[in-house]
């Protein structure tokens, strides 16, 4: 992720750390956010302290903490907590992936140490943070970046390419077909079928659809007729919850075409759409192509609050830069939280926020944080009280 507070910013380079099986990790996650020892009126089951640094270099925290929403950094934080309850055998960290909205709702209800979100918090949402957060209120940190991918599934059709316009009418039913001329165009030498066109969205308010729809206003205003939102606004297409859920169906539905992480489409082996960006050639979903993309953004928020706008990143004709990004964020109090989460909160976003955890993210379809956003995210997390 990024940049830099009215310019645009270079990305970094991070070598990637290899994680074995399966980038959708099982062991550290699931949609379950509950567990019968925790009582109801606290966020964690029991109290949290600091137990010194280990020999991963981790300063580890005791005790057990909830969290929930993003499914975007649903395969980062997986791995991240699988990493951090090997080092730390005291802590339990559950990550319910939900969406951004409900993580938004659980957090704002005092029911999370933190929530994982798409999109930055909205005024009314920072309003009622303040509940939550005695004294404070919540804020955004960045803290995983990387490529919303569209995935398609058309037999015999490799590198697919499309542009702001022919997605923005695809998604909002103007065009039907495959053989369509406008994608005709883009796609000289390849050969077309004339088969119906089934999108896939999301079905649940998402802030991937959110910044997909905002690339859809940045590119192609004229043929996207709605504002950007987590709830899905076009008519027709087919709905599925999740982005595991929209992955699924484009696997096994012939003629689809749908978004998401590029980790899923990784995992799944689902061949991805090349954006013509009006660059010299057009652009591929990988991490490195994200951060280009993501390195044109601007940090807007203020203080600790390290919202920012992506905007500069849809329109991009950077060479290299993939235009559709996600920043997912960390909602966390920056005064306030409960003194049974603070340290374990703390403890962990530290280590997700450092050179050892952002190294992660490349093996895992993320893209890391550029060097002058990261020492941001690390200072903002650093004062958390």
């Amino acid at each position: 992720m990024k940049l830099q507070r009215k310019s645009g910013l270079r990305a970094l380079t991070v070598g990637a750390v290899a994680i074995t099986g399966a980038l959708v990790l099982s062991a550290c996650g699931s949609d379950d956010n509950s567990d019968s020892s925790t009582p109801s009126n606290s966020a964690s089951g029991s109290s949290s302290a600091t137990s010194g640094t280990n020999a991963s270099g981790i300063s580890c925290a005791t005790g057990k903490i909830l969290s929930s929403g993003s499914t975007a950094q649903q395969n980062a934080v997986e791995s991240w907590v699988k990493d951090y309850q090997q080092a730390c055998s005291g802590a339990t960290i559950n990550y319910k992936p939900s969406s951004s909205g409900e993580g938004i709702i659980d957090f704002n209800n005092g029911t999370d140490a933190f929530a994982g979100s798409d999109s930055p918090l909205k005024p009314e949402e920072v309003d009622k943070s303040k509940s939550a957060c005695t004294g404070g209120q919540g804020i955004n940190i960045p803290m995983v970046g990387g490529p919303i991918a569209i995935g398609y599934n058309l037999p015999g059709v490799n590198d697919l390419v499309l542009n702001g316009s022919t997605l923005a009418k695809i998604f909002n039913g103007k065009i039907t077909t495959w053989n369509d001329a406008a994608i005709k165009a883009l796609n000289p030498g390849a050969n077309l079928p004339s088969t119906k066109i089934q999108s896939v969205h999301r079905q649940d308010d998402s802030g991937t659809t959110d910044n997909l729809t905002k690339f859809f206003k940045g590119s192609a205003p004229a043929d996207w007729p709605y504002e950007h939102a987590k709830a899905w606004a076009a008519k027709g297409g087919q709905a599925a919850p999740k982005s595991a859920g929209v992955a699924g169906l484009v696997k096994q539905t012939e003629g689809s075409i749908g978004y998401f992480e590029l980790s899923y489409a990784t995992a799944s082996s689902i061949p991805t759409v090349k954006i013509a960006t009006g660059a010299s050639a057009p652009v591929e979903a990988t991490t490195a192509n994200a951060s280009a993309g993501i390195a044109q953004a601007k940090v807007v928020g203020t203080g600790s609050d390290l919202a920012l706008d992506l905007g500069a990143a849809y329109t991009t004709k950077a060479d290299n830069a993939y235009p559709i990004v996600l920043v997912t964020y960390e909602i966390a109090c920056d005064k306030g939280n409960k003194a049974d989460t603070l340290p374990l909160t703390k403890s962990f976003l530290t280590y997700i926020a450092s050179e050892t955890g952002q190294a992660k993210l490349a093996a895992a379809g993320y893209a890391p944080l550029p060097t002058e956003i990261a020492t941001k995210v690390r200072t903002a997390v650093s004062a958390l009280s």
